[in-house]
């Protein structure tokens, strides 16, 4: 059980500290860990203290999230100041202590890494996209790499580089330029140089940031920053929506930051792979029933660079009771399960987005019935390919798609009624 935070609120200064340590605090953040009766932080960086700071130490205990109410609660009426390292608010505790508290505390930054290393690299930091590994998979990295790019990713420890390193190969980037730079700001500040391709360096110190000049081989797979990604960057058993089809459904769905989607009938994971590629931010739940499919989704999540979507191994509409509200949902299988639009009709907020797809005529009617009744958008998608026709080139049409796009309550429904759901199952 959370700890119940004592009113009127702990009295918390949030200082960043860098490899410098004592000697680059401003008197700010001096005077307010000398003053302090209790300096909580991670021991590395209590260590960096002198004696005059006589407030009682604390190191954080992991997991660090669930110790932060009952801490603060412990010292409540007490002067609490609390260490990061660089900028508190830039992936750091200050965020953390901002949830808790409800309210942001007192925070002194100090320079972010990010900051250093583009100073010492003369990179600009606008134009610097950021990447942290702190307590999460390197296979994070693999969304932001596009040839041209600059990018700074922030280690968890040691072994990162040479783990990033192995990464840039697997993904075709082995030619870009990996530079680590170790303790910025301190006495000890160290870079190594090479290439993602010729890496052997030995681990050196824990406290680093990784510089990647993103340059892609020659043969490697060229993946845009919009959805329709090749179908060749996925594996699949032929479940998987085709490009073209891929980048309507993605423009119908249109993600925004911090949107969730529901994905039914995943297949090979394309769409809640793609909504998730357009922002950090995104967050997708993919539901397939074939457990093999499942994990072959999660492979192509790790992959492309979007390890955190959430794969449900089950049948909709019964998988969907314990997941959290979505702002958008995608069918792609499993139409005409009984009960399945429904219940991801209910399941969606005021606005919320819900885009179908099918190719048979039993999925296609009770779309038809659901646009009667609910409005939105109705269309047939067809692609068509060229192909040889003995000696000349001819178009071969692929299946078309019919694609039910409706924002909830825009338009509103059209007329009252229960909905006629077919029996059976569509995929």
């Amino acid at each position: 059980m959370t700890p119940h935070l004592p009113t009127p609120l702990p009295d918390v200064t949030v200082v960043g500290i860098g490899a410098d340590g004592w000697a680059g605090l401003a008197p700010g953040a001096r005077d307010a860990l000398t003053g302090a009766d209790v300096i909580i932080g991670g021991a590395r960086q209590l260590d960096l203290l002198p004696e005059d700071c006589a407030g009682q130490r604390v190191a954080w205990p992991s997991p660090l999230r669930a110790a932060v109410p009952g801490l603060l609660a412990a010292h409540a009426g007490r002067r609490i100041a609390v260490l990061a390292s660089g900028d508190p608010m830039f992936y750091g505790i200050g965020r953390t202590l901002t949830e808790v508290l409800g309210t942001p505390p007192h925070v002194l930054p100090h320079p972010s890494s990010v900051s250093y290393a583009c100073a010492r690299l003369g990179w600009p930091v606008e134009e610097t996209e950021v990447v942290t590994l702190v307590g999460r998979p390197a296979a994070r990295i693999a969304a932001a790499l596009h040839a041209g790019r600059r990018l700074l990713v922030l280690s968890s420890g040691a072994a990162t580089p040479a783990e990033v390193a192995a990464l840039l190969r697997v993904r075709g980037f082995g030619p870009s330029r990996v530079r680590v730079l170790e303790q910025l700001g301190g006495e000890g500040e160290h870079c190594v140089d090479g290439t993602a391709d010729g890496w052997e360096a030995s681990p050196g110190d824990p406290l680093n940031v990784i510089a990647i000049d993103c340059r892609r081989a020659p043969d490697a797979l060229r993946l845009g920053a919009v959805p329709g990604l090749p179908d060749a960057a996925y594996e699949h058993d032929g479940q998987l929506t085709k490009r073209h089809i891929r980048a309507a459904t993605l423009g119908a769905l249109a993600p925004a930051p911090g949107e969730l989607l529901w994905d039914i009938g995943g297949g090979s994971g394309s769409i809640a792979v793609e909504w998730m590629r357009t922002h950090p931010s995104c967050r997708a739940f993919t539901v397939e029933r074939d457990p093999v499919r499942a994990e072959r989704i999660a492979r192509n999540a790790d992959r492309l660079g979007v390890p955190a979507l959430r794969v449900v191994t089950g049948a909709a509409p019964a998988a969907l009771a314990q997941l959290p509200t979505p702002d958008a949902v995608f069918i792609g299988g499993g139409l005409t399960a009984p009960g399945l639009l429904a219940a991801c009709w209910d399941a969606l907020p005021c606005g919320g987005r819900l885009v179908a797809n099918t190719v048979t005529l039993e999925s296609e009617a009770l779309l038809a019935d659901w646009y009667r009744r609910r409005g939105g958008e109705l269309v047939r998608l067809a692609v068509a390919h060229a192909v040889p026709v003995g000696g000349f080139t001819g178009w071969r049409q692929a299946m078309p798609v019919t694609q039910w796009a409706v924002v909830k309550n825009d338009p509103g429904p059209r007329e009252p009624g229960p909905v006629n759901t077919p029996s059976g199952a569509d995929r």
